[in-house]
């Protein structure tokens, strides 16, 4: 299961972990994804998206219809 947001396309980034001596080993930074069902009254259907919380915030104030429409033009979404 990718750890990918599916309304902004967020990916875990790679940074260090800096310790007190300046040692630094690899690590990843992961974005914050939840798993939300939430209801397309267009097309009548509930869809489960894994978003990021910046995209559960986008969808609270545009609305779920328009942000998957911005989203399907992006090419980070395909509605079937």
């Amino acid at each position: 299961m990718a750890k990918v947001c599916d309304i902004t396309g967020k990916r875990p980034r790679v940074g260090n972990n800096v310790s007190h001596a300046n040692n630094k080993t690899k690590r990843r930074f992961y974005p914050n994804l939840h798993k939300k069902t939430f209801y397309v009254p267009e097309e009548d259907a509930w869809i489960t998206l894994k978003v990021s919380t910046k995209a559960l915030k986008t969808i609270n104030k545009k609305g779920i219809s328009a942000v998957l429409k911005d989203a399907q033009n992006s090419g980070m979404i395909v509605i079937k």
